[in-house]
């Protein structure tokens, strides 16, 4: 591969990025309005604090409040980066750092794809499709993971290499430490990252273990540990005189949830393995075969892109011997197990998808080697030139994966109107519905409490609560520990048949203001 092919895919990288951000002047949903509100909270001083409450998981006391309790910080790190770089405290300011990040995830694929089969030809078609990512195409250009797990996932099994025993001695402890620095950047990323540690040790052991006997790979597995504690030890500092803890408490009570929407259940103590053990075993082990199930649907049309997936599946059995393959088949295992058994609704609500993000490089890196095969045993039996259509069939499968990313981002990104993207549909609805609330005489203290509060501080820059996971009275009780004064129910998502969206009107502690378009609009009232 030459250094001319990866800097046109770095070339083309960019210009596909640059394309989509033009699309995308705001982070577009939750997760990445979550991050990039991280990031100006940092960008403009105030630290890892935050004005919003998207889950009450940690017991906040109130607001501001400690930030990146459930989800990690090195997004927000990133975007406030470039904010503080170009003065500017705006999203385009904060998606730089991102978008040049984007550029490399074509060669690298293309180098990856190189290391693992030596064909300079399939390498290139590998760099293209991660020029146009599938699935993904909407998500690697705004303020969330995907781009950072995608990085640090490829230079994972690029450190790797086929054997350490023909390289030079000190290569094994380099990349033991810079695989510890790796797994401790993936948990900085997502809290997930923490599977790469233990992904990062039994490379150690397999590949160390070639070299020298147990004690060779326990030295190797403690420089690896030095490597992820230079990352994250300073966040577990952190954690602890914040939180009292090494990691933040919130995350823990996840493992007891029943429904996804208990992540917003309020008070979070009510969240207990007795109650989760309650809900019954039928329950339980139901909940978890419709994760696998999603799961796999996220297996097959977001990571195998559906084309790709007879083409990696080829390529994982021609090269089973080769221990990166076998590495990447079983880091995705054990996500999948993670986000299937442990995590299920997190999992199935675009947690696998998160971080199956690790990996996708290897299978853009291994699908050209899977066609090839393909290709080369259906040309024996009909009698093909094989190299002709190996060309024609390369072009076809890149074209057909370029409609499908172009759909896509069609599809989520643009719609039907250019001048008014979707993507930029639910901050335009909080902008207009905070005019409103200035009318009614919204102070700029006043907290609401909405179904997105990360999207609403993003959108308007005021202090929001999420709507709990509960009836009538938890939300009266929430909105007075955290002074909300004002409600915006955009669905019916209190528990319990209270009519307060379907039949909007006055209640005990609820004066209804009138409504905008499908939200109801509601000041809260207390004696």
């Amino acid at each position: 591969m030459s250094r001319a092919t990866y800097f046109w895919l770095a070339l083309l990288g960019l210009g596909v990025g640059l394309f989509i951000s033009h699309f995308q002047t705001v982070p577009g949903y939750m997760d990445a309005e979550y991050y990039y509100s991280g990031a100006v909270r940092l960008a403009s001083g105030f630290g890892f604090t935050e004005e919003i409450l998207w889950n009450y998981l940690d017991d906040p006391e109130g607001l501001p409040h400690p930030s990146h309790g459930y989800w990690m910080p090195l997004v927000s790190i990133l975007a406030a980066s470039g904010m503080r770089l170009l003065g500017s405290i705006d999203f385009e300011s904060a998606r730089i750092p991102i978008l040049i990040l984007y550029a490399s995830i074509p060669p690298l694929t293309a180098a990856l794809s190189f290391a693992i089969t030596e064909k300079s030809d399939l390498s290139k078609l590998a760099g293209l499709f991660a020029v146009v990512p599938g699935f993904y195409i909407p998500y690697l250009t705004t303020t969330d993971s995907f781009v950072l797990y995608m990085l640090f996932g490829t230079i994972f099994f690029l450190l790797m290499r086929a054997t350490w025993l023909e390289l030079t001695p000190g290569y094994p402890f380099l990349a033991s430490v810079l695989m510890g620095v790796l797994a401790g950047l993936m948990h900085l990323t997502r809290a997930d990252g923490i599977l790469w540690l233990a992904v990062a040790f039994l490379v150690l052991y397999i590949q160390g273990h070639e070299i020298g006997g147990l004690r060779y790979v326990s030295l190797l597995i403690c420089i690896c540990i030095f490597g992820y504690l230079l990352i994250m030890g300073p966040w577990m500092i952190r954690n602890w005189r914040v939180f009292g803890a090494l990691f933040a408490p919130g995350g823990f009570r996840t493992l007891w949830l029943t429904n996804y929407d208990e992540i917003f259940i309020y008070p979070a103590q009510t969240l207990t393995a007795g109650r989760w053990f309650a809900s019954g075993m039928q329950k339980i082990i139901q909940d978890r075969i419709w994760a696998f199930g999603q799961n796999l649907q996220t297996t097959l049309a977001v990571q195998g892109g559906i084309l790709l997936v007879p083409m990696v599946l080829t390529s994982l059995w021609h090269l089973r011997s080769d221990r990166r393959i076998q590495v990447a088949v079983l880091a995705w295992c054990l996500t999948l197990f993670v986000m299937t058994i442990t995590f299920p609704y997190s999992g199935a609500r675009g947690g696998f998808f998160h971080s199956g993000a690790a990996l996708q490089t290897m299978w853009w890196a291994l699908a050209p080697y899977g066609l090839y095969q393909i290709i080369a045993w259906i040309g024996e039996m009909r009698d093909w030139k094989i190299d002709q259509a190996q060309r024609v069939f390369r072009y076809g499968v890149l074209g057909i994966v370029l409609v499908i990313a172009v759909v896509v981002f069609y599809t989520r990104v643009v719609g039907s109107d250019l001048t008014n993207p979707v993507w930029s549909n639910s901050p335009r609805h909080y902008m207009e519905l905070e005019l409103i609330l200035r009318e009614f005489g919204a102070q700029s203290g006043d907290v609401v409490m909405v179904n997105n509060s990360p999207g609403y501080f993003a959108a308007n820059g005021r202090e929001s609560i999420s709507i709990p996971y509960g009836d009538l009275d938890t939300t009266l009780n929430l909105a007075k520990q955290y002074r909300a004064r004002y409600l915006l129910l955009e669905i019916n998502q209190l528990v319990g048949d209270d009519g307060l969206y379907d039949e909007p009107g006055d209640r005990p502690g609820f004066d209804y203001l009138g409504s905008f378009k499908d939200t109801r609009i509601y000041q809260f009232l207390f004696p």
